[in-house]
């Protein structure tokens, strides 16, 4: 999964000298979690997050000053609070290597690069979104979660064979399991997506193949908004 199929594409952005308050009114406005900082060549020079705006916005509140807030309205610059050299990734970056530098770097959003110019975001939003689409979350699927076993050649094989032969139609079967030094010696627990007229008979199937169920479950599709 390539960044640039699943980045928010042509963000906004905003300049240095735009006032703080300006800026926080726009990730409220839009409903966005944060903004790259561009020079007027384009280039990238920060980032400025709703976050780091909310709590520094509740901090000038809770001082009761009345020269504090005036300062933070009118005269305070983005220039003044943004992360400077922001952590960034490539449109052709995967969303693994992106997952990865969070969680290494402890940042939910990344500006996309792409030349030197900023032409994508990329957020534990987009990142969520994905994975619900992974899931099914979005639609009505039947999914069942195995007992963590040890994966071996043809292992994920014969899971989908004895599925399938039950009637189910796969959508999506993956591993999981905790970052470990030797990914390959350890226990994972199978995830299945599945349409199916019976689960059970799935369900069944499988535990007779040797494979212990943890869980099943059918997933109504959400309601759409009228």
């Amino acid at each position: 999964m390539i960044v640039g199929n699943w980045m928010q594409k042509q963000p906004m952005t905003i300049g240095g000298d735009m006032l703080v308050s300006e800026a926080k009114r726009l990730l409220s406005e839009n409903k966005l979690h944060a903004l790259p900082v561009v020079d007027a060549a384009g280039r990238l020079r920060g980032l400025v997050t709703r976050a780091n705006l909310l709590r520094m916005g509740h901090f000038v509140l809770r001082t009761q000053s009345s020269d504090e807030f005036s300062y933070f309205v009118n005269r305070l610059r983005v220039r003044d609070v943004m992360v400077r050299n922001p952590a960034t990734v490539a449109v052709g970056d995967t969303v693994e290597e992106a997952l990865r530098m969070g969680r290494e770097l402890g940042v939910a959003q990344f500006p996309v690069m792409d030349g030197g110019q900023v032409v994508g975001m990329i957020s534990a939003n987009e990142i969520f979104q994905l994975a619900a689409h992974c899931v099914g979350a979005w639609e009505r699927r039947n999914g069942i979660t195995l007992a963590p076993l040890r994966l071996g050649p043809g292992v994920l094989g014969r899971i989908a064979d004895v599925a399938e032969a039950a009637g189910a139609v796969l959508q999506a079967i993956y591993p999981v399991g905790r970052p470990h030094k030797d990914d390959a010696a350890e226990e994972k627990t199978v995830i299945l997506r599945f349409h199916a007229a019976d689960r059970t008979a799935v369900v069944a199937a499988l535990e007779a193949a040797g494979f212990a169920v943890a869980e099943s479950s059918k997933m109504e599709a959400p309601a759409l908004a009228a």
